[in-house]
């Protein structure tokens, strides 16, 4: 039996696009190994998703939903699967169901989605980028345990699909290496910061496949590892492009950054991969790569003086400026470190780098849900049924609200209700055996409240 790990649920109460109200719900459990930061605030989380879905979410004309890019006009695949992961992980069903409709609006022949659309439905670049599909996949499988399979959408047999299409189009025949994409790539070419190590080991446990997808991951260390040690790569300075044996990839020389030789707004996210498979797994090899990044980081003086990208011999790309893409993912690499202070410093300068850049904005905030223990494992997780599942037992509407507040209850009870105003003060109290009940608003002043039920704490707006 797998042990219990202590987790601090924190709800909060948003408005969503649609106008209606969901809980989020956000565990801040511990990894089964590595530290997570202890220097998180309750709000953190509520605060960098709110904000990054109100900045990069818009609705289609079908319901569904699409992240826009740094071109707002256009919309990629893994900004979808990026924004699948945090509406998952933070308890958002509906802008999840969303986006996962607009990944299937927008699949080719093969059942992946195009990489690059322009507004909702047009195509603009044709075919899968492999770590889009990763990221959606895995996301299928938090939904598949944090909602079940009773509604309109069986996450688990479509998260089973979509693994299975990755097994299929996006891993080379023979050799267990990664492409990135259904259309191209392989041993001539493959891109290191698509290794979610961690995810292949849970889609082995997923779909009972365990040889396949273990044997994935370890090529992909082996190729990380050819590449550093054939370029004489400094500390995990891994190219954004590489072939399987370590060798640049000519297939990118003529439009990558650098001819795809340096550890740049690719290669960034690797840390990240390798930082999941150890706190999910404890693998060895990834704590290695892992311990590389924390020398890095030690030998420059401390998260603060991280730039965004450097060549394979260390020198730094462009000193002018700082970005949470390549921070965040040297922080999360720290919590395999075994040191709090050093994971918590991460987290500080990671929270203080914001930026209104679609993929430092994005990336930022799924770091900061891996640095907070908000990233379980879907499959090997030691949390109850009771925390992965949806824990919604109240939903408030609407929010904000003018005159009245409705409050239903998922299952009949004698509920509590307290209203509690900006500074504390009490300034309502009731009891209910309905199942549901109102809130009249009209004399309370504008501006923010706390509802509790039965000691769960929500905030709500009087317009």
């Amino acid at each position: 039996m797998k042990k219990k790990v202590r987790c601090a649920v924190f709800l909060s109460i948003s408005l969503l696009i649609t106008g209606f109200s969901y809980a989020q719900v956000f565990l801040n459990a511990d990894y089964e190994h590595g530290l997570k930061a202890t220097n998180v605030s309750p709000n953190d989380m509520a605060n960098v998703y709110n904000s990054w879905k109100s900045n990069w979410v818009e609705v289609c004309n079908n319901g569904g939903l699409r992240v826009k890019w740094n071109d707002p006009n256009f919309t990629v695949s893994e900004g979808i699967a990026y924004g699948m992961l945090l509406s998952a992980y933070a308890n958002d069903q509906e802008t999840f169901d969303g986006l996962w409709l607009y990944y299937k609006d927008n699949v080719n022949q093969r059942g992946v989605m195009n990489w690059k659309i322009e507004g909702c439905n047009t195509i603009n670049g044709p075919n899968g980028a492999t770590d889009a599909e990763l990221d959606a996949a895995c996301a299928l499988m938090v939904a598949d345990v944090r909602w079940g399979n009773s509604g309109v959408t069986n996450y688990n047999t479509e998260a089973k699909q979509l693994i299975n299409l990755i097994k299929i189009h996006e891993v080379e025949a023979g050799s267990n290496v990664l492409k990135p994409g259904d259309a191209w790539g392989g041993s001539d070419n493959t891109n290191p910061s698509y290794f979610a190590t961690g995810y292949f080991r849970a889609f082995g446990e997923y779909t009972n496949d365990r040889a396949f997808w273990n044997a994935v991951a370890s090529k992909s260390y082996e190729i990380i590892n050819n590449n550093l040690s054939k370029n004489n790569a400094a500390y995990n300075f891994v190219s954004d492009w590489t072939e399987a044996d370590g060798d640049y990839s000519p297939v990118v020389a003529s439009w990558a950054f650098d001819q795809g030789k340096s550890y740049y707004y690719d290669a960034a996210r690797t840390p990240w991969r390798a930082a999941i498979d150890y706190v999910w797994y404890g693998n060895n090899e990834a704590k290695n790569y892992a311990s590389l990044c924390n020398d890095f980081v030690n030998s420059i003086g401390g998260f603060d003086k991280i730039l965004p990208g450097y060549r394979q011999n260390g020198t730094p790309i462009d000193p002018s400026y700082k970005d949470p893409a390549f921070t965040g993912a040297y922080a999360l690499a720290a919590m395999t470190s075994g040191n709090q202070n050093f994971v918590n410093a991460g987290y500080s300068e990671l929270k203080n780098q914001v930026s209104m850049a679609y993929f430092a904005a994005t990336l930022r905030a799924i770091y900061m849900f891996g640095m907070s223990g908000n990233l379980f494992n879907p499959v090997s997780s030691a949390l109850s049924n009771d925390e992965l599942h949806n824990v919604n037992r109240f939903k408030l509407f609407p929010n904000p609200a003018s005159n009245v507040l409705n409050i239903s209850f998922k299952t009949a009870g004698n509920y509590e209700i307290k209203v509690n105003d900006i500074t504390g003060k009490l300034i309502h109290k009731e009891t209910s055996s309905e199942s549901s009940t109102q809130l009249e608003l009209s004399h309370y002043p504008s501006g923010m409240y706390f509802l509790s039920i039965n000691n769960e704490k929500f905030k709500f707006v009087k317009k």
